[in-house]
């Protein structure tokens, strides 16, 4: 997907990012105080509030067999990078557990156990729609004891926002392994049947309707401010902790709509209406969806996810861990249980997810300037 498309906007100018920014900041307030924990149904609290829960037991699909990567190394020999090799490698999820970012570790870690000859023990650190766990990713030392799931444009865009505890530079990205395009949904009871006629509602009633989503500075937010823009209207956006208590608050009739990522749409086919999906072509999981560009909307946006070190973490470890994932990555299996799933298979090395994040960190300068226009 072109993240290049981005700058397209509306004639509306002012105050928008801003005033949705305050919108959140209300929405946060109402949500905390009924009093909602973490997990399933909990939104978020963007200052952040950790939550963490070990598990070293993996619960994905066991691959082919894969005793070594190619041309990484065995068990025996991967005490060879550095004394972290010997102990647990320990895997940050940054968003609550059966969001998308779980799935995927939870898919891996038998996987990584195999392949780096090492346990990995997967860990929560939810809180600040990803940024309390990216932030102790580059407090971590950087010697391989520890690797991050990470999310792009929230990488990206949280630091350009706000105070969040790391730079994006801080965070070596190893590989980046899977997409989701994102779309925008009403339940299937809604009376809203079309784009048209939720846009002509929100006109009808500024800042009436809600529309649920992952974290704030992140591409759920973005998408938010810039379908505002784009179709000249006022939402009210909600920010939750993750995708799995976003779906839940939608489903169980808290927001109105909710820009979610496409194996979720996938996932609940049969109890929502898609609206419109933000990407270039038709997504192949949902064929008779529209995309906003069908409808006369340039919105494109994606969440793209990897897995990320500390900055200074010495190249023979980020080798090692950048053959172990894209072996995971690149195998023919995972990859067509990711389809089916609703995700879009990523295999991008060090170097490529490096350049692809530069990419998208000068797209969303840009973006970011027009939209506060």
């Amino acid at each position: 997907m072109d993240h290049g498309d981005h700058r397209h906007g509306g004639s509306r100018s002012g105050c928008r990012w801003r005033r949705g920014l305050a919108l959140v900041g209300v929405a946060l307030l109402v949500l905390a105080a009924a009093g909602c924990g973490p997990g399933p149904g909990s939104p978020d609290a963007s200052a952040g509030g950790g939550a963490a829960a070990g598990s070293s037991g993996g619960t994905g699909p066991a691959g082919p067999r894969e005793a070594t990567a190619p041309g990484g190394p065995s068990p025996s020999a991967a005490g060879g990078t550095g004394s972290a090799a010997a102990r647990p490698l320990t895997y940050l999820v940054c968003f609550d557990p059966g969001g998308q970012s779980d799935i995927e570790a939870r898919r891996q870690q038998p996987r990584l156990e195999r392949l780096l000859g090492r346990q990995v023990v997967i860990e929560y650190k939810v809180g600040g729609g990803g940024a309390l766990c990216w932030s102790e990713l580059v407090r971590s030392r950087p010697d391989g004891s520890v690797v991050a799931g990470i999310n792009v444009p929230h990488i990206v865009l949280q630091p350009l926002q706000q105070q969040t505890g790391y730079r994006t530079e801080q965070i070596e990205p190893v590989v980046l392994f899977q997409s989701t395009p994102l779309g925008l949904a009403v339940p299937a009871s809604s009376p809203y049947r079309t784009l048209a006629e939720f846009i002509a509602a929100a006109k009808a009633r500024p800042g009436a309707l809600t529309v649920g989503g992952s974290g704030t500075f992140s591409g759920h937010h973005v998408a938010t401010v810039r379908l505002e823009k784009l179709a000249g209207i006022d939402l009210t956006y909600v920010p939750f902790s993750g995708a799995a208590p976003q779906m839940t608050a939608f489903l169980g009739g808290h927001v109105d709509a909710v820009f979610a990522n496409s194996n979720d749409l996938v996932r609940y086919r049969d109890r929502i209406r898609v609206l419109g999906i933000a990407a270039e072509q038709r997504f192949r999981g949902l064929p008779d969806a529209p995309t906003f560009k069908e409808q006369g909307i340039h919105l494109v946006e994606r969440i793209d996810r990897g897995v990320g070190v500390p900055a200074g973490t010495p190249p023979a470890i980020l080798a090692e861990l950048e053959r172990a994932f894209l072996a995971i990555a690149e195998d023919p299996a995972t990859r067509a249980q990711m389809e089916e799933q609703g995700f879009v298979p990523l295999a991008m090395g060090h170097q490529e997810s490096k350049a692809y994040i530069r990419q998208v960190t000068a797209t969303y300068r840009s973006l970011l300037d027009d939209l506060r226009r």
